[in-house]
Parts: C-alpha cells; structure tokens; sequence
C-alpha cells in the first residue's frame, strides 16, 4: 500500500523584505545591518550562474572585521566585496579572519585572494581542509564508480567531466595552505567582543559548518540549510559514511536553535530553523520513499520476466520522481541524482539490490 504524503510546507517568510524582492527580481540585495556591528551583501556567482552568495560582516569589538562565506572571486578581482565594504564606511584592509561554512567555490572562492591581499587569516573546518587535498584521488576513484552506473553511453562523458576526473570541487588554482585555522565542533571563533562558536553540520559537504552566535540571535547556515532550496548531499568530496544520515543527524543538531534568526548563504534571512529542517526531513523521507518503490517494482520485474539480475543505479533513480526527471538531466545534475539515489539505497538498507554495471 502506497500512503500519499503530506502536503510540502510552505517556504519560511523572509525577514528581509529587500532581499525576498531582489531574489523575485533577479538581482543583487543591497547591503543591510543585520543587527549593530553584523551586516550582510551580496556578492555574485562567476560563469553566468543567476545567483549569489549573501556573505556576512562582523565587526569586533577593536573594529576588525570577520567574513563569514567571503562568496566566489576569480583572477583575485574582489570589486564586489570592496564595493560592499565601502557602503558601511571601511574596506579590505579592515579584514582579519575569514571564515568558511564550506569548501564550495561560491563560499571559498574568494578566500585566498582577501588573504593575498589584506593578510587575513583564513578559517574551515579540517575535514574540508582534507577534501581539497585529495580532490584529485577522490576523482580518480569516481571515475571507477561512474563505470558502474549503467549510463547511457552518451552521457557518461559529461558526467564524468562534472564529477569525475574533471570534477574541481573547491577551487582548483588554488595552492595550500588552504586554512590557517583548522575548525573543530564547538570551536570558539576568534572574532574580539563576541561568542560564535562552531556548529559541525556534516552532509552537504563533510565538514560544513553552521556558527552560532546566540548574543546576537544568529545562526549562520551556509548551504546547511536554505529557506527555498534543498541542498544537495555528499557534494564535497569521498566519505567513509554516509553523506545522507549524515545531513540528517545533522539537521537533527538545529533543535536547540529554534528562536535564532537564520542567516543563510543563499536567499534571504528568516526565522525557525526547526521547522525549515523538519520539512527537508520530510523531503528525504518522501525520496527513500521513492527508490524503495522503484526497487520493489524493479524486483517484480526481474522475477516475472525470470531476469537473473538486479537494476543498475541509473535504472533505479529513472523511476525516482526527480524535478524534471532524470531523462532531463547531464552532467553535474545527473552525477548528484544518482548519487543520492544510491544514499537512500543505502540508509533504507537495499545497496546489495543494486548491480554494477
């Protein structure tokens, strides 16, 4: 028996009317004091993606500033954060820590080039760190697993140019060190006059990190979670466990925070982080839902035509009711479906049903 999920919730309500209207709108939010000394810009994505990464400033309590998701910057230009700074008054050379939820380009990007030019100190959680130094051996390996998926031959080039031997996940033209400061959950962020520590929230990427600041009333989020979106698993590289319990133990660790405003690196600010996680809980249970559906029919199958072996991985999320489908999707898309399709075989304890191909 199939039972029909609830009805999906409704996206949190913006805080930011400015920022809400500049994301209808397609265009950059202005620059807004989030609370005295905490204010937020935008700075937008590279090659052509209609987006941007709202990027977070905290003054201390001696005027440096912190940034929190310094957002994507190539060929050192930073014009977009100098022009951010330069709306509160101070500039680049105000910068003292850098601070990263994630190893993504559009969070890190930028974080090299402020340290080039200002000294600043660079901050990520270790397990980010690590990433980026494997990146090359964690593609090499991916290869070897794109050649078990059953893809159409047609769309294996691309998907191996996107999350395989072509794959850059962080930035590439980078040279270490990557951080000065290596993170731990429950670090304390050395940001003088405040208390933002350290939230380790593993699953979109290993070790993404949201920071509380509980004086403030703030949490920052990164790609954890987003008031319209739902982030994308296991994107940062190989793990030894799996990237899907992982986000969702992780979402689980937001319940102390309910009464903090959310500060999210993509959209615009709002307000109940535990109702948010509650409904990207129940958009994974509805996608395990799915592939355990598309096993079972995929078994009836074997056995009344008398096959003697299981479905692939692309066989399996073909019958999963991705946005689109996955008939519509390539490269990169195509990569992160199958991906999580194999995620939810896993958690629902069915990877063995799967075959190679």
């Amino acid at each position: 028996m199939t039972t029909v999920p609830p009805p999906a919730a409704p996206a949190p309500e913006p805080i930011s009317p400015v920022q809400a209207a500049a994301l209808r709108d397609g265009v950059l939010p202005p620059v807004e004091e989030v609370r005295p000394g905490i204010w937020t810009l935008a700075v937008p994505f590279r090659f052509g993606v209609p987006d941007a990464t709202l990027v977070y400033v905290v003054e201390g309590s001696d005027r440096s500033l912190t940034l929190i998701d310094p957002g994507w910057a190539s060929d050192d230009d930073l014009q977009g954060l100098s022009d951010g700074l330069s709306a509160i008054g101070r500039s680049l050379d105000d910068v003292g820590l850098v601070v990263v939820t994630h190893l993504h380009a559009d969070h890190l990007g930028a974080a090299a080039a402020v340290r080039r030019a200002t000294g600043a100190r660079v901050a990520m959680h270790r397990l980010e760190v690590e990433a980026l130094r494997r990146e090359r051996e964690d593609a090499t390996a991916n290869d070897a697993d794109i050649a078990t998926w059953g893809l159409p031959e047609d769309l294996r080039a691309g998907v191996v140019e996107a999350w395989g031997s072509g794959r850059r996940i962080g930035l590439g033209r980078t040279a270490e060190p990557f951080a000065d400061l290596l993170l731990e959950d429950g670090d304390v962020l050395p940001v003088p006059g405040r208390t933002i520590r350290t939230l380790w929230t593993p699953g979109h990427t290993a070790g993404h990190c949201c920071f509380v600041d509980e004086g403030d009333g703030l949490l920052f989020t990164g790609d954890h979670v987003l008031p319209r979106i739902n982030s994308g698993i296991g994107l940062g590289g190989r793990t030894t466990t799996n990237p899907l319990g992982d986000y969702l133990a992780s979402l689980g660790r937001l319940d102390p925070y309910a009464d903090l405003e959310v500060c999210p690196g993509h959209e615009y600010r709002f307000r109940d982080v535990v109702a948010r996680a509650r409904t990207l809980v129940r958009h994974r249970d509805e996608r395990s839902r799915h592939v355990a559906e598309a096993l079972d029919a995929l078994s009836s199958s074997a056995v009344s035509a008398s096959a003697l072996s299981s479905p692939t991985l692309y066989e399996v999320a073909s019958r999963v009711p991705f946005s689109g489908g996955i008939e519509s999707m390539t490269g990169f898309l195509l990569a992160s479906a199958l991906t999580q399709t194999a995620f939810h075989a896993a958690l629902l304890g069915r990877a063995d049903e799967v075959r190679p191909a």
